[in-house]
């Protein structure tokens, strides 16, 4: 799935099971921070800009690092020592690191056919088990961009109503500031932040 459906899967529930927004933070990074295992589509796109030879860090490492049991393990000790209700954060985290594998599963295919992203479970240390579905969706597949509209709705909503939103997982005064623009219009809480 794409990273902004992660993030909206990942942050409507971790709202719904933290109760502070701390936790509710923590719990949403344990659904994109797989992810950065693919931060090396970077230094391969500069060098191909560059015109140097050609690396395969993304190809090589994205559905390998941080996909597997280790990653998740990973991820979920860091953001429990960070968390208020510690083993909460940890247990929602394996969960929704699992869950960021269920969704990587059914929709990450590339444009082609046989452009499949597999999974890894013993990542990076073994390939075997190695996890494949044939009938993966690509990433831009109807069924996808309607889940993430769907969440990125559920996702405003919960918003409304808990006074914290998506934007806080980065940036708790944007957060402040897009919250006020849901409830009262952006005009009033665009002069809010502007006096404060």
């Amino acid at each position: 799935m794409a990273p902004a459906t992660h993030l909206f899967l990942s942050w409507v529930i971790a709202a719904k099971t933290t109760d502070n927004p701390r936790d509710c933070r923590l719990v949403t990074l344990a659904g994109i921070l797989p992810d950065l295992d693919g931060l090396g589509l970077g230094p391969d796109l500069l060098n191909q800009a560059l015109g140097r030879p050609a690396t395969h860090f993304y190809l090589n490492y994205h559905h390998f690092l941080l996909h597997g049991l280790a990653g998740g393990l990973l991820i979920a000790g860091v953001l429990a020592a960070f968390a208020q209700r510690r083993w909460r954060v940890a247990l929602l985290a394996l969960a929704l690191f699992h869950l960021h594998l269920l969704c990587d599963l059914a929709g990450s295919r590339g444009p082609d056919p046989d452009d499949l992203w597999p999974i890894f479970y013993f990542g990076p240390f073994h390939k075997d088990p190695m996890w494949l579905w044939t009938g993966q969706w690509p990433l831009n597949a109807w069924p996808l961009q309607v889940s993430t509209v769907l969440l990125f709705g559920w996702s405003l909503g919960l918003a409304v109503k808990r006074g914290d939103s998506v934007v806080g997982v980065f940036n708790r005064r944007l957060d402040r500031t897009f919250v006020a623009v849901l409830r009262k219009g952006w005009w009033p809480a665009w002069n809010q932040e502007l006096q404060s």
